[in-house]
């Protein structure tokens, strides 16, 4: 196999959870954990395969009180194949010496490779090789090749493939008090000889799982079935320097697939008509070889590396199977059980990326949103509001999904959780609305399904903003920002804070845009939007006043975070810095000392500077102006600095934020932060979390700081804006992308100069680009150079 690689040398049990999730393997529709096939969930592995959009709700007694919580569930394992020497038990890194362990991660045609030498004492030395695969062209579908060669012996080998029902929802220790064991009513059986199945359901969702395994290879295959598990077996004979192959073939349903009668028989026959391994490895080759081209990002060196992985794991995730899916973005891909499988804000950061490449994606993902617009819309009615209040944390049915406790691990307490005050979300929402249609040009959405989620979120924020006489401005109160360590003031009997920044100024865009698109309607589209929603007159002149007074509260010369922010106390940095290796998660060293990160200016990530990642320069000095304050570069600049020092960057998020500003505000300084959140992941920098779930929305951050941050990329007002900052260690790059239509523009950075080009074969008319200077338009076959500035 050619191509770019991820490797891992040597068998290290402490890596073993951050390798499973790096190695996951998947196709949008399904994902599976790289754990090694022979060895069984414990303390160092955890094999997990999930499905986008499969959740099952259980209740469970915590510190006292009942506590439910809808999960992303873990489903049967297909994984298993074990194997061993007759009478001497199982084989694995853990039981025997190994004087060689490798794990390849192919990533252009998407295969694990898995290479390990087993020294069996006298007896020799086995060489175990694998390749797994999840298709990419059929998602129902996976497959898993094993070679075993005895390098110097003669003997036999006991192997046995096994579907496992007995899974549980365990990869996450904090949660490891909560009731995990979804799977209820597991049967299994043999099929036709070398077939194995298995079916069960989740336990409260009750969807209905189909598994059908077929194992190849040339001895007899016994079938049984165990409780909990289908089992085959066979004995390899093994001669010196001869490998023996054995493949297994997977199909997998669930009864939330359209055009099947049961999962079970759609899984029996589609592993039934599967071809052989060789075959399936060429057709999934393909469909990646493909995949890659619409997605095409060119970096080189080690960045590039990374940002390559980076984008593996979002294809993975987020497919063009994923179009066919009621199913949002889930925080932590389909890698691990964090956050439950959850779909939180993170869109915000995922859907810039794919609405230039898959826009069929976005889409469908916005289209989640939209099916779940009623139950927004009575959670806002819940709060005495009209429009639609979409949840912090959301799952199969869009009711709000966030705990009302957490787990501390460092003082061991169950806490209350506030962050559904986090009512920002439906900001994030509306924004990806307007972006995904500025740039896929699809108006159609913009004025039906993007419209009713547009205005209900505008109606939602004018029925929250409160006029004060005092201050003689709208405010919204009781609200926790992104900054997610405040969630009330100090010694607050109730939760919440006042007037946050980044809320009062997306809420104002948000009214503001809502406003323009009602304006833009046509007369029929319009009207019907209007029933729909029950819109009135008389709150539009409403929402003209709220997004022009929202308040906005400033100290000492910068942007407060929230209302009082200014108030609160200086922390020790310097003593905590000195105390603790790592103070990222500093509102949890604070309660375990019985402190409250409510009493200091300290900040988990970007709150106020993640205005400076949605909108332009221009776009946010125009929208102060419109609150009726002056943003100048000097205000900005001091804002910036102010809550760089103050910021622990408790998120992935927060490094992506960060360097995002810098690299067109400061560029000197904003290497280190791009360079934190490139390694985020695999670097684990957040201390064991990505071995529970990769963080998508840093991931496909990343990919996003090149596709837009560097070349100052914007789709606006209809045209394709382009304002490059050169960034000398990002200096050299080169994508393509889909633009309102348009297939193939070509963007490319090198030598200092920006050059965007459409392929001669486009079979769309010109476009209209607008750089620094002047507006240029490029047709077919044309080109466009411009000089960077030094």
């Amino acid at each position: 196999m050619t191509g770019l690689t991820w490797e891992y040398e040597g068998y290290q049990p402490a890596q073993q959870r951050l390798r499973e999730s790096l190695c996951t393997l998947g196709n949008g529709y399904l994902a599976t954990r790289g754990a090694l096939p022979e060895c069984a969930a414990d303390d160092v592995h955890y094999p997990g395969t999930y499905v986008a959009g499969c959740y099952d709700r259980l209740t469970s007694q915590v510190d006292g009180r009942r506590v439910e919580n809808e999960d992303m569930v873990n489903l049967p394992n297909w994984l298993p194949l074990r194997f061993g020497l007759p009478g001497q038990g199982r084989l694995t890194p853990d039981t025997a010496p190994v004087t060689e362990h490798r794990q390849v991660l192919h990533l252009d045609p998407g295969v694990l490779e898995r290479r390990t030498r087993f020294r069996l004492g006298a007896r020799g030395t086995l060489l175990v090789r694998q390749l797994c695969l999840v298709h990419m062209a059929d998602p129902h579908l996976a497959a898993l090749r094993t070679d075993f060669t005895a390098e110097d012996f003669t003997g036999e080998l006991e192997v046995e493939a096994a579907l496992d029902g007995s899974v549980t929802n365990a990869g996450v220790a904090r949660y490891r008090d909560l009731d995990g064991r979804h799977l209820t009513d597991v049967e299994a059986g043999g099929a036709v000889p070398g077939t194995v199945w298995l079916r069960c359901r989740t336990r409260t969702s009750d969807i209905v799982v189909g598994l059908a395994s077929r194992l190849a290879a040339a001895p007899p295959v016994s079938d049984t079935a165990q409780e909990w598990r289908a089992v085959q077996r066979l004995r390899l004979a093994l001669a010196p320097g001869r490998t023996v192959t054995v493949d297994k073939t997977v199909a997998l349903h669930t009864s939330h697939d359209p055009a099947i009668s049961d999962p079970l028989c759609a899984a029996l026959d589609r592993v039934a008509a599967a071809p052989g391994f060789d075959e399936l490895l060429a057709s999934h080759t393909t469909a990646w070889e493909q995949l890659w081209r619409r997605a095409e990002l060119d970096v080189p060196g080690e960045p590039g590396r990374i940002l390559r992985l980076h984008l593996f794991h979002v294809l993975q995730t987020l497919s063009p199977h994923t179009a066919d899916l009621d199913v949002g973005v889930p925080a932590r891909g389909l890698h691990g059980e964090a956050y439950r499988g959850h779909v939180f804000w993170d869109e915000l950061f995922v859907l810039p990326y794919l609405n230039l490449h898959l826009p069929e994606v976005s889409r469908a993902l916005l289209h989640y949103r939209h099916r779940r617009l009623d139950t927004a819309c009575h959670a806002a009615r819940e709060t005495g509001r009209r429009g639609a209040l979409y949840p912090w944390q959301s799952g199969s049915d869009g009711r709000e999904e966030t705990q009302e406790l957490h787990l501390n691990p460092r003082s061991g307490r169950w806490l209350a959780d506030h962050s559904r005050l986090q009512r920002h979300v439906g900001s994030a929402v509306a924004y990806n609305v307007w972006r995904y249609c500025e740039a896929s040009g699809d108006t159609d959405f913009l004025q039906t399904e993007g419209a009713e989620m547009f205005l209900e979120i505008a109606r939602f924020w004018a029925d929250s903003a409160v006029y004060d006489d005092h201050l003689g401005r709208h405010r919204i109160r009781g609200v926790v920002g992104p900054d997610e360590y405040h969630d009330a003031y100090p010694d607050a009997l109730e939760p919440g804070l006042d007037d946050n920044a980044y809320t009062n100024v997306t809420a104002a865009w948000v009214l503001t845009r809502a406003l323009e698109l009602l304006t833009a309607l046509p007369e029929p589209r319009r009207r019907e939007v209007t029933e729909r929603t029950g819109l009135e007159q008389d709150e539009l002149a409403r929402w003209e006043e709220v997004s022009r007074t929202l308040h906005v509260p400033f100290h000492e010369g910068v942007i407060s975070q929230f209302e009082g922010y200014g108030d609160l106390a200086e922390l020790d940095w310097d003593g905590y810095r000195g105390r603790y290796e790592d103070i990222r998660r500093l509102d949890r060293i604070l309660e375990a000392e019985g402190d409250t990160v409510n009493r200091y200016q300290a900040s988990k990530q970007a709150d106020v500077l993640m205005l400076g990642y949605l909108f332009s320069p221009a776009e946010l000095r125009e929208l102060f102006a419109q609150l009726g304050h002056r943003l100048d570069d000097e205000t900005w600049a001091a804002t910036v600095d102010y809550y760089l020092h103050r910021t622990t960057h408790g998120s992935t998020l927060s490094g992506l934020v960060h360097g995002w500003i810098l690299a067109r505000a400061r560029r000197t300084d904003a290497w280190a932060f791009v360079q934190e959140a490139l390694r985020g992941d695999i670097a684990d920098v957040q201390g064991g979390t990505t071995g529970e779930g990769i963080h998508l929305g840093a991931m496909a951050g990343t990919l996003d700081l090149v596709q837009r941050c560097l070349t100052g990329l914007e789709t606006r007002d209809g045209l394709l804006w382009l304002d490059p900052v050169p960034l000398p260690e990002l200096s050299s790059y080169g994508f393509s992308l889909r633009y309102q239509g348009h297939w193939g523009v070509h963007l490319r950075l090198r030598s200092g100069q920006l050059e965007a080009a459409m392929p001669a074969s486009s079979g769309r008319g010109p476009i209209d680009i607008r750089l620094p200077d002047r507006v240029v338009r490029i047709g077919p076959g044309e080109r466009v150079r411009m000089r960077l500035p030094d």
